[in-house]
């Protein structure tokens, strides 16, 4: 059937794709008092990439607990569209702007969330400061548990170095590392096997 009296396509209004936000709108958004807002803040800042990490990890220190959480997931947004395939350069870009912020002057709390986004995120080029917090007694084990993450030859030897230079309380931990990335640990048991209480059931 013939189309009658068709519509000029100069007259079709075809919508227009919503701009992105900036990252200064998102940094705005995110300390709004508003919840909608903050929420839409914090998922949209997976795009902005590098530049975000270190002003929300400013934010993550905000003294309204919302607003710092709503940062920590914009963070988390930033890390996790970084890993995306074919993103190699963004990914290297994030984690090295994470890796700035694992110093002795960085809250504790703050480098294990970092930790685990370098898990994630993280190659080669963060394994040697990720590797030097298995020295700290309070960041050992997140960082062991990023190394076990990371893939490649340079995670795997720091986690043998680490077997080698580690206090004899810590070595089951590392060797359960190595056993996941499969190495056969000699020696050692299984850290799954080690009784965490003392018990006074007797074998039959």
């Amino acid at each position: 059937m013939p189309v009658t009296n068709p519509i000029p396509i100069a007259a079709i209004q075809i919508p227009q794709a919503a701009a992105a936000p900036s990252l200064e709108d998102v940094l705005r958004d995110i300390q709004s008092d508003d919840d909608d807002v903050r929420t839409n803040a914090w998922l949209s800042a997976g795009n902005l990439g590098a530049s975000a990490v270190e002003p929300l990890i400013v934010l993550t220190s905000h003294p309204a607990p919302e607003v710092a959480r709503a940062a920590k997931r914009g963070l988390w947004q930033v890390v996790r569209q970084s890993g995306r395939p074919e993103a190699d350069a963004e990914r290297e870009a994030v984690s090295a702007a994470l890796i700035g912020f694992l110093s002795d002057d960085v809250p504790v709390a703050l480098r294990r969330d970092i930790l685990w986004m370098l898990s994630e995120s993280g190659g080669d080029a963060c394994v040697e400061p990720v590797a030097a917090l298995i020295a700290n007694p309070d960041l050992r084990e997140d960082a062991r548990m990023t190394l076990e993450r990371i893939p490649g030859d340079a995670s795997l030897a720091a986690l043998q170095a680490a077997l080698e230079s580690v206090p004899d309380d810590f070595k089951l931990n590392i060797a359960q590392s190595l056993r996941q990335r499969g190495v056969t640990v000699e020696g050692l048991p299984c850290a799954k096997l080690v009784p965490t209480k003392s018990t006074e059931v007797k074998p039959l």
